[in-house]
């Protein structure tokens, strides 16, 4: 793999069987040769991006102490400002990099879990209509995408979608400014994603990603796509038949902008190997209980709770227990 594959998933929204039929069989070839890949189609509408990207750069542009008003760990569903410095990935130093973290917007107080709960959304007029926008756009693709999967994996095509009803699905807003003196520390340290699928939208080059003989490539900016990638759940759901694709971002010569939308199932969704007729190659897991489990070993907040046992996690497993290593 040096290029990524294309794949249009405007047929996805035809009536035509045959016509998602025929994006599932790209969208599994594709998966099996890279798990990252770039998607066109009609369903991606460039305007909810436009607003997204005008509100981020509002809100970055704010001092300190206005975003820390909003700081993820004030929340009770993991969402909320990120500071550069919070998040750690892939080895000892931090990521140079500052988010705003979005979470499924669930205001019942029957169903609570570490993720699912009332968003923290800043004083700001417009970010949350704009934001949201976003998450909603995006999430319809990946409602049509988690049905193409289904078809890729042998099931039937709605196999997924009483599994979708209150994901922990969380849109990223993320700031990557540029910083000439710290040229030795990554924009992201090199991790796998921990959902299913990813859905990137992003201003500036800086992306890489593993390819099967351990070496990382560019992911150039292409026109007109979005980016997408393979995560854990999707790996163990698939028996191994695609893997979840490690990725970093380099220290970039410019600010970069980066919004994935990261797809889920419901919390209590138990992930295990669907494949008919495959000897399963992985243990069951509980879908949100492993998200929670892998964010609360990167957010400084959320281990300073597990060293004073305010927070206890149950079968987390280490985070680089899926998706292809570096070469050494």
């Amino acid at each position: 793999m040096t290029v990524l594959p294309v794949v249009d998933i405007s047929p996805l929204a035809s009536d035509r069987r045959e016509d998602r039929l025929a994006v599932a069989r790209s969208l599994n070839r594709a998966c099996m040769a890279a798990g990252f890949l770039y998607l066109t189609g009609t369903q991606i509408d460039d305007a909810p991006f436009s607003r997204l990207l005008a509100r981020a750069k509002a809100y970055f542009a704010l001092d300190h102490d206005a975003k820390m008003k909003s700081y993820i760990g004030l929340s009770e569903n993991h969402s909320g400002y990120v500071p550069v410095g919070e998040e750690q990935l892939g080895g000892t130093s931090h990521d140079l990099k500052e988010a705003y973290d979005i979470n499924c917007e669930y205001s019942s107080d029957q169903g609570r879990r570490p993720l699912l709960g009332p968003n923290i959304w800043p004083d700001m007029p417009g970010f949350q209509k704009d934001v949201t926008g976003y998450y909603d756009h995006i999430a319809a693709i990946g409602r049509q995408l988690f049905r193409a999967f289904a078809l890729a994996l042998g099931l039937e095509e709605h196999h997924f979608d009483a599994h979708l009803r209150h994901p922990p699905s969380q849109l990223r807003l993320m700031h990557y400014p540029h910083n000439a003196s710290a040229e030795d520390r990554p924009g992201m340290g090199a991790h796998t994603d921990y959902e299913c699928f990813t859905l990137l939208a992003v201003t500036a080059p800086g992306l890489q990603v593993i390819n099967k003989r351990g070496e990382w490539i560019d992911v150039p900016l292409l026109d007109g796509t979005m980016i997408m990638n393979i995560g854990d759940m999707m790996e163990i759901l698939s028996n191994g038949r695609y893997l979840a694709t490690r990725h970093r971002v380099k220290q970039v010569p410019e600010e970069r902008y980066s919004f994935p939308m990261f797809c889920a199932f419901d919390y209590d969704y138990v992930v295990a190997p669907i494949v008919r007729g495959e000897a399963a190659r992985y243990a069951p897991l509980k879908g949100g209980e492993h998200l929670f489990n892998q964010t609360a070993q990167t957010f400084a907040y959320l281990k300073g709770r597990v060293e004073r046992g305010e927070l206890v996690l149950n079968d987390a497993v280490p985070l680089d227990s899926f998706g292809l290593q570096a070469a050494r």
